[in-house]
């Protein structure tokens, strides 16, 4: 096989479009994307990978299948050279900013979807290099500094005229970014981004572009994750003083990268002819986030129930059921300390129980560290392992439950996966979980319960559950058949891939598109990536210094070198 990540080519089949994940990461969805290409040896496969920085991604941990025929990577903060000499200060086009002006309008309004599309496809022609709305016009001209002026009086409730400057700044530098690399990636029957965010606005734009069909699929929701980082995050400034800051308003930057991503999401969906979601409960999120109904679906993930199977004769009957896994990525979404603290209750029943944590821990060092910190204080070092990444053929065989502490997921492979080798499991009750441990459909629940539900961030009832499955030998076994009956039924990798050729082969079977109108379909009003109203608060009303014809030299640490943890969690 041929491992080389240089591989290029003028034309492919399918264009996958991947932010974060395949070939660099490990994980449920790059684990998908690799299944997924081996799975139609007979397509040609191009792929354009999309990072934070080249340093966040020093090496491909899966090699490329050989009908991967084109591969490039794209890097969107690269710490930028300093300029060489100062800028040349420009007054812009005034009529290309104001149609930028009316554009972000009609977003904010959120009831002109028609019209979005259509200027959306005007647009794509200004960002080009030399166009009048070009990355130089954006960064140097009279009239981008006017523009962001008077957003900031008009909208902006934080008082920093710094911290929103390079806020926006630095929020729309990927859109040039993404514009270039659409004017210059290879042509594809078919794209197909595995997510929305910087990866779906680089598919609307290839979809625009080239008139080819877009398929947008989607693990988890974006914008929904992408939401729980930004909540969560320590890198956005809030500048309210003490008495005006009120505990249940997220702060404007806050909102502000919130609508920007809910943004992108529609841009993606809006372009898309085909939109799929893992489970109903996703679609309809895909729904009122703005795709249009008729165009979503769900198709479940699919694994090799077969080649799993064997490992049930592979686990030892006399061996005592004590060993609870969590199977994933050392990092907050997975909420690894849950099951630590669970861990620590359980020993107190089930003195000798054992708690594995088997996944990478390089995406997040720091909350790592913080995971074997909460460990060694609690005293586990004899009950509680870390095992860094591992074959999960090597390490089901010798698990009792699988675990997973998730604050949120769509339809986890690895409960899956581990269905098939005979283990049930204890999860969180997050995305498709209830389903998968209970059942969905009437016929679906009859086939029994594979597990236990619990809710998220309590160690408590997942360290009750998981001791009741243990000790319990007549329930655990009922739940190890139900999980093998449920994932043979409904979760086979042959469903998957049908379906998924059936829409390959539809999609590589349209004409070229002639330009058309956005289809945008439900969901409330699109907040402006830009410049969102925010209600109920008063926006700025001072002024502003407008710069030289240099490039300002002092940059906050709001969004450049923070944002990319943002964007390296998309894995």
């Amino acid at each position: 096989m041929n491992t080389s990540l240089k591989r290029h080519a003028a034309q492919a089949d399918v264009c996958l479009l991947l932010e974060g994940t395949f070939p660099f990461v490990r994980g449920g969805v790059s684990s998908w994307v690799n299944d997924m290409i081996r799975a139609y040896p007979d397509t040609r496969f191009g792929i354009v990978f999309i990072g934070s920085r080249a340093q966040d991604y020093p090496k491909a941990v899966y090699p490329l299948p050989d009908n991967v025929v084109h591969f490039e990577a794209h890097y969107l903060y690269e710490d930028a050279p300093a300029d060489a000499e100062p800028r040349r200060a420009r007054r812009g086009d005034r009529d290309a900013f104001a149609y930028s002006s009316k554009f972000h309008e009609l977003l904010r309004d959120g009831r002109h979807h028609a019209e979005v599309g259509t200027m959306m496809i005007d647009l794509i022609g200004m960002l080009t290099d030399g166009g009048a709305l070009s990355e130089e016009q954006f960064l140097y001209s009279r009239e981008a500094w006017d523009y962001i002026e008077e957003q900031y009086s008009k909208r902006c409730t934080d008082p920093s005229f710094t911290d929103y400057f390079w806020t926006v700044r630095n929020m729309h530098k990927p859109i040039w970014q993404l514009a270039r690399v659409a004017e210059r990636t290879l042509r594809a029957s078919v794209y197909h981004t595995v997510s929305t965010g910087y990866a779906g606005y680089l598919g609307a734009l290839l979809h625009y572009r080239t008139e080819r069909p877009l398929v947008v699929s989607e693990h988890g929701i974006y914008t929904k994750e992408r939401k729980i980082d930004l909540l969560q995050s320590r890198w956005i400034r809030d500048n309210r003083g003490l008495f005006e800051r009120d505990v249940s308003d997220v702060s404007y930057f806050r909102e502000l990268w919130v609508r920007f991503f809910e943004a992108l999401g529609r841009f993606a969906y809006d372009a898309a002819s085909e939109i799929i979601a893992l489970y109903e409960g996703n679609r309809l999120r895909q729904v009122a986030d703005g795709a249009r109904a008729e165009l979503t679906r769900t198709i479940p993930n699919g694994i090799d129930v077969d080649g799993l199977r064997p490992l049930i004769a592979r686990r030892d009957p006399a061996r005592p059921r004590r060993v609870v896994a969590l199977i994933g990525r050392v990092v907050p979404i997975k909420d690894i300390k849950t099951f630590i603290r669970a861990i620590f209750v359980a020993t107190r029943t089930l003195p000798d129980i054992e708690g594995w944590i088997v996944g990478p821990e390089e995406e997040d060092r720091d909350y790592a560290h913080e995971c074997h910190a909460l460990s060694e204080s609690l005293g586990l070092e004899r009950n509680l392992k870390f095992f860094g990444f591992q074959r999960i053929a090597d390490v089901l065989p010798q698990v009792d439950l699988v675990a997973l502490s998730s604050i949120s997921e769509a339809l986890p492979l690895v409960v899956l996966e581990g269905f098939a080798a005979g283990v049930p499991a204890v999860t969180t009750d997050v995305g498709a979980c209830r389903e998968l441990i209970e059942g969905a459909l009437p016929e679906d629940r009859a086939l029994g319960v594979a597990g236990a539900v619990v809710p998220i961030a309590n160690p408590a009832a997942f360290a009750e559950a998981a001791i009741s499955l243990l000790t319990d030998t007549a329930r655990w076994d009922v739940a190890q058949r139900a999980g093998l009956a449920r994932a043979q039924r409904y979760y086979t990798r042959p469903q998957m891939v049908e379906r998924y050729r059936g829409i390959y082969e539809r999609a590589a079977a349209q004409p070229d598109a002639a330009p058309r109108e956005s289809r945008g379909g439900g969901g409330g009003a699109l907040g402006c990536p830009m410049h969102a109203a925010n209600t109920g608060a008063s926006a700025n009303t001072g002024t502003s210094t407008a710069p030289s014809g240099a490039r300002p030299t002092t940059q906050p640490a709001t969004a450049f070198g923070a944002l990319r943890d943002v964007l390296n969690r998309r894995r």
